[in-house]
């Protein structure tokens, strides 16, 4: 406690703000965070990773490997026995990921600027990621980014500490043994992330010679982690060819949509807008008040520029490579936007002017841009509304995952102490502790309509006819649909024909009847069916 209280009193108004700030933002994207499908299928990739299941080989699983083990040991928080069960604590986890991620930026940009300028360049940058609402949602909701961004950075702050041991091998070695570990992690988390690695072994490599042996030392931590996440998925027939399979997955969407990715690029930084003010203020005053700038902050060691562009150059090459996919979505670049984060902050700080009052007034201007910036992100408004119906605004009478949740209970007293539930909306089943039928583990993404049998099979999803099979036999007791059942066609992820998603229903009508519907359900507000299944007798007739 006297520590806690020790560093609340180092704080100064600027820090004291931002801490608040980033608390309320916190809280907003935990509890009023709208819905996304993903949350459901990650968290029950790692259920079903804790039951004994392996990602490739028992069901099938698109990206990495390493988050539904990672996820499996930490389900006593978000497990059916935790107080905070569901999405409610897998998103828990996922922010204190999120929040430790960005404590390693913090503590990397203050490796690389002068003694003097830590203390803002520290603050900077917690208020940048830490008071960013986008950023903040997104690595909340249980996806690959708060891990993914937590590997990468911590991989960094581990190379450059090996890197400033100079006089001492073992922390040298370990430092970049384990920075290499750490970025091959978060390659094991998300395949794109795979660029960073040989940028910063080329980097090592080139700028790095007189440091004997770090390439080596980086390289042989990267070859492990590769290794540990890789290597018995690998090695198993069956779960190689699910691991291939899986990365064909994201290959057969194919083509690429330049206005798609001018869109992407445009949310990016409408989401990062604090980041690119920080920015252009640094290009500013290099311009303008460079003669004026303290030596020291200045001139920055030739060890601490060799990282910086080691942060530009991996940003850049995970960010082109994400960026040149079919449908690159703008959060998927969230896991190297504190590389990003960093280096801006770190050119902003060592161009400041000389004095406390530029230091002071730096901080201000960073806290109050990025609070601002959050301020007026549409997200808030997303989150409290529905569309809108022409003149009136259709405020949400609870939040998505308070609906979430009292959905769930209904479905539990529909089906008391079940253990089953038929349904493609996998956050339902994590909410209320059930499994699914095998071949509907990726959720809405599980339909493969013109796969043959034989194939679907053997990657654990349902074509047409082992879908239809599935729903007449119905093999739950409950069931519950939203828009989003058979409205998609994987691989491709288009719209599945409206006479085949009818026959699909025409089947499971078959066999349930309806109990309860719920408008403006979930993701994107659709509604959702609770069915449960028919009496032996009803189905006769």
């Amino acid at each position: 406690m006297r520590r806690l209280f020790t560093f609340f009193q180092s704080l100064n108004a600027p820090g004291l703000l931002a801490a608040v700030v980033s608390c309320c933002l916190c809280f907003a994207a935990l509890w009023f965070g709208g819905l996304n499908q993903d949350e459901g299928w990650y968290l029950y990739a790692a259920q079903m990773v804790r039951a004994g299941a392996y990602p490739y080989r028992d069901f099938f699983y698109t990206q990495g490997p390493a988050m539904p083990f990672v996820y499996a040991v930490l389900a006593p928080v978000w497990g059916p026995s935790s107080p905070f069960h569901g999405l409610l604590g897998g998103r828990l986890v996922t922010l204190l990921l999120g929040l430790l991620a960005t404590g390693c930026a913090v503590a990397l940009v203050r490796r690389l600027v002068p003694p003097q300028c830590r203390r803002l360049a520290g603050l900077s940058v917690f208020a940048l990621l830490g008071c960013n609402l986008y950023h903040l949602y997104f690595t909340t909701i249980p996806k690959t980014y708060a891990i993914g961004s937590l590997f990468v950075l911590a991989g960094f702050l581990l190379i450059v500490h090996g890197l400033e041991a100079t006089d001492s091998f073992l922390r040298r070695f370990s430092g970049l043994f384990a920075g290499g570990l750490s970025l091959a992690f978060a390659t094991g988390t998300r395949i794109s992330l795979l660029l960073i690695l040989p940028v910063v072994g080329f980097t090592l490599l080139v700028r790095f010679r007189t440091f004997r042996w770090s390439f080596f030392w980086f390289g042989l931590g990267g070859a492990l982690g590769l290794l540990l996440t890789y290597g018995p998925f690998a090695f198993d027939t069956l779960s190689r060819q699910g691991l291939l399979a899986a990365q064909s997955y994201h290959a057969a969407r194919g083509g690429f949509d330049p206005f798609f990715a001018i869109g992407s690029v445009s949310r990016l930084a409408r989401g990062y807008a604090a980041v690119g003010v920080v920015l252009f203020a640094a290009l500013f005053l290099r311009l303008r008040s460079a003669e004026a700038t303290s030596d020291v902050c200045r001139s920055a060691r030739t060890r601490a520029n060799a990282v910086l562009w080691m942060l530009g150059l991996g940003f850049a090459a995970v960010f082109g490579l994400q960026l040149s996919a079919p449908f690159p979505y703008d959060d998927y670049q969230v896991p190297v936007m504190g590389l990003l984060t960093v280096l801006v902050t770190a050119l902003f700080v060592r161009n400041l002017p000389e004095g406390r009052g530029a230091a002071a007034g730096a901080g201000w201007f960073v806290v109050f841009t990025a609070a601002m910036v959050s301020f007026t992100s549409p997200l808030l408004q997303e989150w409290a509304t529905f569309n809108q119906d022409r003149f009136w605004s259709q405020k949400k009478d609870m939040t998505e995952l308070a609906k979430l949740r009292q959905m769930g209970r209904e479905i539990e007293a529909v089906d008391p102490k079940g253990t089953t539930l038929l349904t493609q909306d996998l956050y339902l089943a994590v909410e209320t502790g059930r499994t699914v039928p095998r071949g509907l583990e990726m959720g809405p993404f599980s339909y493969f309509p013109d796969l043959a049998t034989d194939r679907a099979k053997s990657l654990h999803v349902l074509n047409r006819e082992l879908m239809k099979e599935l729903l007449a036999s119905a093999p739950c007791p409950v069931a519950a649909c939203s828009g989003y059942a058979f409205a998609i066609s994987a691989p491709s992820c288009v719209e599945t024909p409206f006479d085949e998603q009818k026959a699909l229903f025409e089947v499971l009508k078959q066999n349930y009847e309806l109990v309860d519907s719920e408008p403006k359900f979930g993701q994107n507000a659709t509604t959702l069916l609770v069915l449960r299944r028919k009496a032996a007798k009803e189905v006769s007739k």
